[in-house]
């Protein structure tokens, strides 16, 4: 199912905002370069919303201990952070950004 989420223009580059879906938090970055990415706005390491995070070319930064995460893979890039997050597939059909989310 595709979810709208907002605006392309409507998020600043090397931002992120947070969106609620159901019960999940996710976190839509926005590159410098323009890229739009979806992961969960929920630091593996900890309780940490991704989404005040620092978002670097395809990366973005844990505020609270540093742990960088891919935003294409989701992968924990750096300690303390081990384990990946989710992603979720991002669709950008005239200019407005979707997410394809799994129906449970």
């Amino acid at each position: 199912m595709a979810v709208r989420i907002c605006k392309v223009d409507e998020i600043k580059a090397g931002k992120a905002i947070r969106v609620k879906i159901g019960d999940d938090a996710i976190a839509i970055a926005k590159t410098k370069s323009g890229d739009v990415y979806a992961i969960d706005d929920k630091c593996s390491h900890g309780e940490i919303s991704l989404s005040e995070g620092f978002v670097d070319k395809d990366t973005i930064e844990c505020w609270a201990h540093g742990a960088k995460f891919s935003l294409a893979t989701g992968e924990a890039l750096t300690l303390p952070a081990y384990e990946p997050v989710k992603t979720y597939e991002v669709i950008i059909e005239n200019d407005e950004i979707f997410l394809e989310i799994d129906e449970a």
